[in-house]
């Protein structure tokens, strides 16, 4: 058995039991936070006697010679919970800056039966070698990270809980991290991380393409967050960030923590990358999640970023605007980055209007993948994906950075769901035979889908929009690119599920309003 496949039917026997608890209450993705802690202690204790340096995972005191997995295998009926809890207490008391602290800060126990909690420690975790497992011909696979990311992606699939706002589809990823090839001396950053799919993405690219050439002070750099580190907004999601990171050996239990659980808009920059991969959040408030003591999330904060001084313009009411700027800050001079963005950053007036002025002139704006709807977990977003590289400050006598902007049409007459017809690797092949990684653009070749517009076109366009489509549905006349009647009803049950789950959340903001008072 393949290391996939052995990931697979590790993630496969784990999923199996989230339908059960879905009774209790626990979401997809509270499922998963829980796997993150009872996988983090069952890996130590299996690490524990190896005595290795770089393998200590719990803290190195004679107090914890006895504690952490042991601990819930000893627990006893209903003592479980109460003995769970008081472990996750005890690991998040620390007060570090380490990738150990933020994986177990404010952990609060979400399964309340003790039944259910035994079940999943025993007959699921503890029944299963999660460090090493042997393949059919005897050789050693270190499974588990794959399995943690196939995890995420599980969990991703909750619609209702908003958890897929955070998962951006990994063949997209895969896509993206091919198109702006990563090498060993990148330093390679994401400010608003997810569960750390590009990073992850990122790094494997430097590996397979790149392990022979990587000497020991690079290694050691993306071990320790040096070459590759992000920040997350939302508590809960770093933690599985880090998690998953550090599964892929991205951080030290002990050492700074690759991810940082912050605002990125907040500050300018401290520390700039050679390349920056990034899906912001969608949504039109900018805004800083407050937390409760026990983790939850609390009100928020309407941001403006006025004290931004390193934007060209500042806004309260488009997120993705503020995250474009703070990319460009965030890269060296010749650094690249490739962005996913919604259709509204393209085309809307007044600031967005000068911030796109500003990039194309300061940056070159060199490529645009319009992606179709049915991609992300929130159904009938459009986005894009915008591929820039940013130039050294120019006088207004200067020519602008950018000199044309090749727009791939991956959206008209494209139909994909999440389930049914899926996005594949091979769907995108012609897009990145077009793109053609690592050569110069001006040797591209213009198709049916792929067209360049020249700086010039770009600023005669009204409010200098990038909305740029050229094709027609209509141009398909016998309706072959038509999806089938099984995809359509996917997407309307989709976008059903959707908005009964927006229905719902405003349903509980007027109950609590009816509560607490105005």
């Amino acid at each position: 058995m393949s290391s996939n496949e052995t990931a697979r039917r590790l993630v496969d026997k784990l999923w199996s039991y989230c339908h059960v608890l879905r009774d209790d209450g626990v979401s997809s993705i509270d499922y998963v936070e829980q796997l993150t802690y009872l996988l983090f202690l069952k890996i130590a204790e299996e690490q524990r006697p190896l005595g290795r340096l770089g393998t200590q995972m719990l803290p190195d005191d004679a107090a914890w010679a006895e504690r952490g997995w042991p601990e819930l295998l000893r627990a006893k009926g209903s003592d479980l919970s109460m003995v769970y809890q008081q472990l996750l207490d005890d690991l998040g008391s620390s007060a570090d800056d380490t990738t150990f602290h933020l994986i177990f800060d404010a952990a609060r126990n979400k399964i309340r039966s003790s039944t259910h909690l035994r079940r999943l420690v025993v007959d699921f975790i503890e029944s299963e070698k999660w460090s090493v497992n042997k393949t059919t011909d005897g050789q050693l696979i270190d499974v588990k990270g794959d399995a943690y990311e196939q995890l995420l992606a599980r969990g991703a699939s909750d619609i209702k809980s908003g958890a897929g706002q955070y998962f951006t589809p990994r063949v997209l990823v895969q896509t993206i991290v091919e198109c702006v090839q990563p090498t060993p001396k990148d330093t390679i950053t994401d400010p608003a991380c997810g569960t750390g799919g590009f990073l992850l993405s990122a790094w494997d690219y430097i590996r397979r393409n790149h392990g022979a050439e990587l000497t020991d002070v690079q290694n050691e750099r993306y071990r320790s967050g040096g070459a590759i580190w992000g920040a997350e907004l939302v508590h809960n999601t770093a933690r599985l960030a880090a998690m998953n990171l550090y599964l892929h050996n991205i951080g030290t239990a002990y050492g700074k923590p690759v991810i940082h659980n912050e605002d990125a808009l907040r500050n300018r920059p401290t520390k700039r990358a050679t390349l920056v991969l990034a899906n912001p959040p969608f949504g039109r408030k900018s805004s800083v999640a407050t937390y409760d003591e026990d983790g939850t999330a609390g009100n928020r904060e309407a941001q403006t970023y006025k004290s931004r001084t390193d934007f060209w313009d500042t806004t309260s009411t488009n997120k993705q605007l503020n995250f474009v700027q703070h990319i460009v800050s965030l890269l060296e001079i010749g650094g690249r980055a490739a962005v996913v963005l919604p259709d509204n950053v393209l085309f809307e007036g007044g600031v967005g209007e000068t911030i796109r002025r500003s990039l194309l002139r300061e940056c070159d704006v060199h490529t645009m993948l319009r992606l179709p709807t049915g991609l992300f977990y929130a159904n009938g977003i459009k986005a894009n994906v915008l591929f820039f590289t940013r130039k050294p400050a120019r006088s207004e006598s200067e020519p602008p950075a950018t000199k044309r902007l090749w727009v791939y049409d991956f959206r008209t007459r494209k139909h994909f769901t999440l389930k049914q017809n899926p996005l594949t690797r091979e769907a995108l092949q012609e897009f990145v035979d077009s793109y053609r990684p690592g050569a110069d653009p001006d040797e591209r070749i213009e198709t049916e889908r792929f067209r360049a517009f020249s700086y010039e076109e770009l600023m005669e366009r009204d409010k200098a929009s990038l909305d740029i489509s050229w094709l027609s549905e209509s141009d398909d006349k016998d309706g072959a690119s038509l999806p089938a009647p099984q995809i359509l009803v996917e997407e309307i049950a989709l976008d059903l599920q959707l908005a009964l789950g927006e229905l719902e959340k405003i349903t509980d903001s007027l109950r609590t309003a009816l509560v607490t008072g105005p």
